[in-house]
């Protein structure tokens, strides 16, 4: 079976050209000024300029206004809008590019509502009390499972070479979302670990889904 994989907190030509030559069908690019991931609209511009046609390119977004995810989206051509901060459902109808909502699992109370909530698709991610994501930490993954019996799940929060196969062999996600396990430093992906996470996929019972028409308008 395929999978869909998107390589998160991209800072650096290298670091996306290496994503993309291991497989990677989305890269994320975060625009949250606090975030040590975070990339300026000139260098996501001369990235995303070097990219394959076919690679989703995926704003990251923490409570921004919707005007200024607009400008942002028509400006650097982006294919995806992901809503980090606890957005409310309708701010998507206000976006001019497709968007998903994150929603951070703690407890029992947070599995509810994610599996309560509108969206045909969401990402799932580890709570953390301060950090919007990049925890490095997984949740629990029978949760995400529960939630892809009534939704498409990008499956996130810690997921690395040593635990994805397990992790898609419980979660049956329709896609996974990588970032700070697969760094050398915050924002500077190790190309060691990138490579080990897709050959843990081809291992595993799942390859990542190659580049196609059908498939860039997935996610």
């Amino acid at each position: 079976m395929t999978l869909q994989v998107k390589i998160c907190g991209i800072t650096r030509v290298e670091d996306a050209k290496l994503a993309e030559a291991c497989g990677a069908h989305a890269l994320g690019f975060i625009f949250y000024r606090p975030s040590p991931r975070r990339v300026n609209m000139e260098a996501a511009a001369k990235i995303m300029g070097q990219l394959h046609p076919y690679t989703l390119k995926v704003g990251v977004f923490v409570r921004a206004k919707p005007a200024r995810i607009n400008d942002l989206a028509d400006l650097l051509g982006l294919d995806r809008i992901q809503l980090h901060g606890g957005e409310p459902f309708k701010m998507i109808v206000s976006l001019n590019r497709s968007a998903y909502r994150a929603f951070k699992l703690k407890d029992e109370g947070d599995l509810e509502a994610a599996r309560a909530a509108p969206d045909a698709t969401v990402m799932l991610d580890t709570f953390d009390p301060v950090l919007h994501g990049g925890t490095g930490r997984p949740f629990n993954w029978e949760w995400a499972r529960e939630i892809g019996r009534s939704h498409r799940v990008i499956l996130s929060g810690g997921l690395s070479p040593e635990n994805i196969a397990q992790a898609i062999k419980t979660a049956q996600p329709m896609a996974v979302d990588a970032s700070s396990s697969l760094e050398a430093a915050p924002g500077r992906k190790d190309p060691e670990k990138v490579e080990a996470f897709f050959r843990a996929l081809r291992e595993s019972d799942y390859t990542p889904a190659r580049w196609s028409e059908d498939h860039a308008i997935a996610i």
